[in-house]
């Protein structure tokens, strides 16, 4: 009788901690993505300035999986769309979405959600750069499209704009993301792959 109790008090011990790990993995991304889009630079060629936000974006992704990457990154969004100023620029609310950087906003998530997706249970260097090329490709293409579909830019000048000016800065962060991912991912899925 008391192993069965004792079994029950360590089963919730270990859910609450659980819990508590997947939120503080939660908020803690999107807090870095927030003070990533403080880091931007404006460009002449584009609406779109560069940022570091991609690079925490890629992250959330590798470390949190795809459930709670793209929570972070959907939080994220709804927190800006309601008034603070977490966008790039300290810009925020419905505004902000639908302008030029709409479409890389609403990639936040869809990225998060890929990487975590792709790499399910491995950690190894080919899946983990797969994993990251593929975030970052389908977060510059959601940009484009956007720029095209939604703000009726041209074809030309959604990939001269959208997608263009940001692959050598693109090809740093993937570097960046990668050499991260390789010392954490075996920890990360311990905390929250699981979940």
């Amino acid at each position: 009788m008391y192993s069965h109790i004792a079994d029950t008090v360590i089963k919730k011990e270990v859910i609450s901690s659980r819990i508590t790990t997947a939120v503080m993995g939660v908020i803690s991304f999107v807090l870095f993505t927030a003070l990533g889009a403080g880091v931007y630079i404006p460009l002449k060629i584009t609406p779109v300035p560069l940022t570091l936000q991609t690079f925490f974006v890629l992250l959330s992704g590798v470390v949190l999986g795809s459930r709670l990457g793209s929570l972070s990154q959907g939080i994220y969004l709804v927190l800006g769309a309601a008034g603070l100023p977490l966008f790039s620029s300290g810009g925020w609310g419905f505004a902000h979405i639908f302008g030029p950087t709409g479409g890389y906003l609403l990639g936040f998530v869809l990225s998060a959600y890929v990487i975590g997706r792709m790499l399910g249970s491995r950690t190894d260097s080919w899946s983990i750069v797969a994993a990251l090329i593929c975030g970052d490709a389908l977060l510059l293409i959601c940009g484009a499209t956007w720029l095209w579909a939604g703000l009726h830019f041209s074809l030309r000048d959604a990939f001269y704009m959208g997608i263009l000016p940001f692959l050598p800065g693109d090809v740093i962060k993937l570097i960046a993301a990668f050499v991260v991912s390789r010392r954490y991912i075996k920890r990360a899925k311990v905390l929250f792959y699981s979940l």
